[in-house]
């Protein structure tokens, strides 16, 4: 069987809970039977936290996928893709990924966090990855991209949380840290 060359190397990142219960979640080939419900994403979800929940590697396989891993506090992020993809891809995109997320936190990588942050983490997602093809692998490339200054941005093109935030701190009501 011969390989056909794709830009498509990532099937998918996740992030999940000490429960194993989802955080974050991008999948990027949904015509695979593995991913193509919801249903179908969480067992894998299940699967691949029950495989690493206590593990000391930093990699494992799961069902002809490759899955990298990294835990902290109370949260496990994931990146995985074909059995067949280099690893050490997978791993710069994993830790892109970690790496961007700590930054906008403030080192305060934890999942009240991630909540309070969740529009710069599927930010951050979307940074690294396009429908499975990398796109970045610099943590201060993608978090510049991110954390662009809304005063730059007209109006019409905001976020909601932009347009509040900054509402709220012309009135002083943000707490200044």
């Amino acid at each position: 069987m011969s390989m056909i060359p794709s830009l498509k190397t990532i099937k998918g990142i996740c992030i999940l809970d000490n429960d194993g219960k989802r955080v974050v979640s991008k999948y990027y080939d949904t015509t695979d039977d593995t991913f193509a419900t919801v249903k179908d994403q969480k067992a894998f979800e299940g699967k691949v936290f029950k495989a690493t929940e206590k593990a000391n590697s930093e990699i494992v396989a799961i069902n002809n996928y490759t899955v990298v891993y990294r835990s902290n506090v109370d949260l496990f992020f994931y990146v995985f893709g074909d059995s067949r993809e280099n690893e050490l891809m997978l791993l710069s995109v994993l830790n892109a990924l970690y790496d961007s997320i700590s930054m906008i936190l403030r080192k305060n990588v934890e999942k009240r966090a991630i909540f309070e942050n969740m529009d710069s983490v599927l930010l951050i997602c979307d940074e690294v990855a396009d429908r499975g093809i990398l796109l970045e692998c610099d943590a201060t490339n993608i978090v510049n991209r991110v954390h662009v200054r809304t005063e730059d941005i007209p109006l019409s093109e905001q976020t909601v949380s932009q347009v509040s935030y900054d509402i709220l701190k012309s009135f002083n009501w943000l707490s200044q840290s």
